[in-house]
């Protein structure tokens, strides 16, 4: 299936490794040009050499909630590529939390950070460039934790419901400049990133009973959304939840 991406530039953060490497493969398999960032520059240099489009991958270090790190991020996009197109915010950050009344700051800050300061600071950044073109998308990675609590998750999803909340808003803050901004929420994807979760047979069975369709996703469920929202079909679509979930949200 085509998505009509052919030389667009797309900006994806966290795409050295899971769900963002995944989708890396498939918008440059689309004609994209793609910009990756991660924290680490030997996942990076992986990604790179997995990757092997050369001509039209950049692989830039960036930490999504430093302000300086998205700033050179965007800066080395504009400079390689000339514009941004649009941008996936996919990095994200959780690990299992003691309630959240008995949760340091710490801790707190830390899934904040990652998960919805970072989405911020990008969608500021890839924004900025998107009013001088009259155009973007900005596609961000949310989660049904964002909508069901879920023990161990609390923070993580007080996080992804901002998430939600801040796709709203930046959609009519943005919506005059011909900027569409959407989100896609998934259920659990098969990724390094839950591994800890789905390779618990028991754990493992627990989630399902939840999903109608009876599977966590796949990475392959969830890119077709994300090309989806990245692509001129989405035009008229925008401050909206793509559920990708195997009917999770039914119940």
């Amino acid at each position: 299936m085509r998505y009509d991406l052919e030389d667009k530039v797309v900006v994806v953060t966290g795409g050295s490794r899971g769900l963002g490497l995944d989708l890396a493969r498939s918008l440059l398999a689309q004609g994209a040009r793609v910009v990756i960032c991660g924290r680490k520059e030997e996942g990076l240099e992986a990604a790179r050499k997995e990757l092997g489009e050369e001509e039209k991958l950049l692989a830039v270090p960036a930490h999504v909630a430093k302000e300086e790190d998205v700033e050179n991020l965007f800066r080395q996009a504009r400079e390689r590529f000339g514009r941004v197109d649009a941008l996936v915010n996919n990095v994200g950050m959780n690990f299992l939390t003691a309630s959240v009344v008995d949760t340091d700051p710490a801790t707190w800050n830390k899934i904040i950070d990652t998960n919805l300061t970072g989405t911020f600071l990008c969608s500021r950044a890839a924004a900025g460039i998107m009013k001088e073109q009259k155009e973007g998308k900005i596609v961000n990675i949310s989660s049904i934790a964002g909508r069901k609590a879920s023990a161990g998750m609390g923070i993580y999803g007080v996080a992804k419901a901002g998430v939600e909340m801040l796709t709203k808003v930046l959609a009519a803050e943005l919506a005059s400049y011909n900027i569409q901004v959407n989100a896609v929420a998934p259920c659990m994807i098969r990724t390094k990133f839950s591994q800890p979760f789905w390779s618990n047979e028991e754990v493992y069975k627990e989630i399902v009973q939840e999903i109608p369709l009876g599977r966590i996703a796949e990475t392959s469920d969830v890119i077709p959304a994300i090309l989806f929202l990245c692509s001129p079909a989405s035009n008229f679509i925008t401050g909206e939840t793509l559920l990708v979930d195997g009917g999770s949200c039914v119940f």
